[in-house]
Order: C-alpha cells, then structure tokens, then sequence
C-alpha cells in the first residue's frame, strides 16, 4: 500500500470518529457492513466467527412427511398500514408469508434506527428472521414507523424524554397489530411481536396494553441510547421500570401463575423474551442487568438470554445469518411455552444457495490492493477496509469505476452487487468473495 493510500483510509477512520447524531441507537436489521460508491455508512456485525444458518436439512429430519417448499423471496410484497383513523399516515410494511391464504399466525417485527434522517433509511427486510418463521408457517410483517424510510409522518423527537419515545413508536406498532389482526389470512388469536434496538424498546412499551392475542414479545437488544441527554442510561433504566409496571396495574389474576399456552387477557402484557450479548455497542452488560431488573422489579415477565460475543458486535445477532442458531432454540422454548406455532411446516429457499458460487480466478492475490482494477484511491481504501472484515463477505466492481462491498448479514454476495449496480451505468461483478479473488480478466 503507498503512502498516500494510508493517509486516506486515516483520514476515513478519523472522519468516522468524528461523525455524531443525538440518537446512537443504529441498529436496523441488516446486521451488515456496507459500503458502496465514494461513501461509507457503517452497520457492524463482523468478527472471527461463523455459524451455518441452514437449518432446512435438520427440519426436514425433525418431520415425518416432505415439506412443502416457499421460494426464496417468500411472497414478499410491500403494503400501506393506516397508522391513525383517518388514514391520512400510512406505513410502508413489508410482508413475507408461505404459500396459500391462511389464516396464519402473525409476527410483527420492528427496526431499530440508523444514525442520519430517518426518511432516507432503507425499507426494512430482516430475511433472516423472517425466513425463521415462513418456515413455520407465519406472516410475518414489518412496518417502518412514521418518519422511517417511505412511511408518511415524521419521527417524533420527544428529546429527553425516553420513555415517551417508546411510547410514541409504540402507537405504529399497534396499528399494525390491529389492521393485520382484522384481515381474513391472520389467525388474530396468535401473534407474537418482536423488535430490534429502538424496535425492541418500542416493543415492550407496546406490551403495556397489547392487542388480544398477542402472545408473546421478543426483544432483541432493545433500548434508546440518546448520548447527549444527562443521565441517559437512568431515564432509559426509569423507562423499563415504567414499561414493566403495566404488568401489574389494572390486570385480571394478577399475581396468578401463568398457564402454559393460555390466552392473555385483553391489554394485559404478555410475557417477554429478551437477548443481550456481552460485546453489544450500545448497551454494556451492566446497563443490561439494570435494565432487566427494573423491569422485572416492577412486575414485568421476562427471560433474560445472555449469550456472549457475537462477532464484532452482538447488537447486529438478529439480523445475521449466521445468528439463527444462537437465537432460535430460546425462541423455540418460548413460542411453545406461550402457545405458538413452533414446529417447521415448509422447506423455504434460500438465494445464496441457488446461485453458482464463483471460483477462484487466479487473477491477484486477495491482498494486492493496487492490483485492483478500476478503482481511484478512495476505492483502494475501501478494498482494504473489506480486508479487515469477517466472512461471508464480497466486494463487487464495475469497469466504469463503481465499487460495493458487504460482510455479514443475510446475503452479503446480493447486496454489493445490487448496491454497486445502483451507481453504476456498467454492469457489476464480483472482485471478491470471502477469501479469494473471482475477478475475471474478460
């Protein structure tokens, strides 16, 4: 590497220090690093480890007859959710469902918020969590709040008041609920609710007063770091405690064993299942013992999974492809426990396994950055910062110069190429995958 291309990926790391927004939580649920073009925007969820997440070989053994099969893109289609009486906001929602018209049980999944205007995040599409549950036989739907991606509104800054944050997301998530629950294909007496960072708090706050049905809630990394507000991590912890004393105002039996695979009772909060790893980025291990014990002190249900490192970074684990089996088996248990579905009804595809995989083409060795053809040196920089991440990884290229790369997530290999092409008026291929060159010469 020259002198000039190590003055430049300084001078990138330093502009990436020096970056902030008031709200630090930056978890959507792509669990990739991404970076496309002449910028970089950051989602980490990299490191040394790699689990298979294919778990359709062990379903297929745990069943006694052939799956059916659902293509890989799962029915997926993106619909409007009225998000008020009047209609006049609506939700971008994406849906993802088997095969057939239902009824099916529902899970409604809600993302985190990435740093920067949150009218230019993308669409939220957690196929890795999504396809966990298509497999068993659920819709699953995913609203971008008010002021997300395309949705209509704007984010509701409630400044430092953090549980009134939640408390305003929680409004989306149930008008989602109640629109999904009153259509013919959703089977409204199981549906669960799930949430990642500011998706996992926005959950629990709606768990105060749920719909009927709603079984059970799962929150993945859930909170609100907001690190220019004074005692930001005790307003977070006081908003635990508030959300977890629903559990015992205004309830029928409170204070009764809960039986396995009852109904809840209307607005009663359902029991909440939570996952914090030890190396998460936003909230510390202390934080999370905090957070727990506020909410349970105050009456809240829930089980606390703590499971290690993950990667570089554990608050990106659920949307990771190599992370279903950290997550699923708790989930599993819990699901079966609140009575939902739980067992594998089809066979879903999956599009990395589709498509033929490269080989090596001999080209260049995978770390002779100057041998990379096309790129100026800010794509040389980029080339080296794909270096340094964990597989599944690619790097894509174009001859007219555009370059795209992404680690992790659920399918790595798709998005470099779609977020190369995007920019690109020729066509984009892969220079990279993992640890080899692909790159052919013609």
């Amino acid at each position: 590497m020259n002198v000039r291309a190590l003055c430049l990926l300084l001078a990138v790391l330093v502009s990436g220090l020096a970056k902030g927004d008031d709200t630090t939580d930056r978890a959507d649920t792509r669990a990739t690093r991404v970076a496309t073009g002449q910028t970089t925007a950051h989602v980490p969820a990299t490191g040394p480890i790699k689990v298979s997440s294919t778990l359709n070989a062990a379903a297929t053994q745990a069943t006694s007859s052939p799956l059916s099969s659902v293509a890989a893109a799962m029915n997926e289609t993106v619909i409007r959710i009225p998000a008020d009486p009047s209609g006049a906001i609506t939700l971008e929602t994406t849906v993802f469902k088997p095969d057939g018209i239902g009824p099916f049980p529902l899970v409604v999944f809600n993302h985190g918020r990435d740093g920067g205007d949150p009218h230019i995040q993308k669409r939220s599409r957690p196929l890795s969590f999504a396809r966990e549950f298509v497999r068993r036989g659920y819709e699953v739907a995913v609203p971008n709040r008010r002021g997300f991606a395309k949705s209509d509104g704007d984010y509701p800054d409630t400044g430092c008041d953090i549980a009134a944050d939640g408390l305003l997301q929680a409004r989306d998530i149930a008008a989602t609920v109640d629109f999904l629950r009153a259509r013919p294909s959703i089977d409204a007496s199981k549906i669960l609710v799930a949430g990642i960072s500011h998706g996992g708090f926005a959950s629990l706050a709606y768990d105060r007063a749920p719909a009927p049905g709603v079984r059970g809630v799962v929150n993945f990394a859930g909170g609100l770091r907001k690190d220019d507000c004074a005692n930001g991590s005790v307003r977070l912890t006081e908003a635990f405690a508030d959300y977890g004393e629903a559990g015992t105002r205004g309830t029928q039996n409170a204070g009764q064993p809960e039986m396995p695979g009852a109904l809840p009772t209307p607005g009663r909060p359902a029991p909440t299942l939570w996952f914090y790893g030890a190396n998460d980025r936003v909230f510390d291990a202390a934080l999370v013992t905090r957070l727990y014990q506020a909410y349970t002190t105050a009456g809240g249900k829930a089980t606390l999974v703590r499971y290690g490192d993950y990667k570089n970074d554990a608050h990106e684990l659920v949307g990771d492809r190599d992370a279903v089996p950290i997550w699923w088996p708790a989930t599993q248990r819990f699901l079966e426990r609140v009575g939902l579905p739980f067992r594998v009804r089809y066979r879903v595809e999956e599009a990395s396994q589709l498509r033929p995989t490269p080989s090596p083409s001999g080209f260049a060795a995978l770390d002779a950055v100057n041998v990379v053809p096309f790129l100026d040196d800010t794509g040389r920089v980029a080339y080296l910062s794909f270096l340094g991440q964990a597989k599944p990884r690619t790097f894509a290229l174009s001859r007219s110069g555009q370059w795209a790369w992404a680690a992790g997530g659920d399918d790595p290999f798709a998005e470099a190429i779609d977020n190369c092409t995007q920019k690109s008026p020729t066509p984009c291929k892969p220079y990279a995958i993992d640890d080899y060159v692909v790159w052919q010469r013609r």
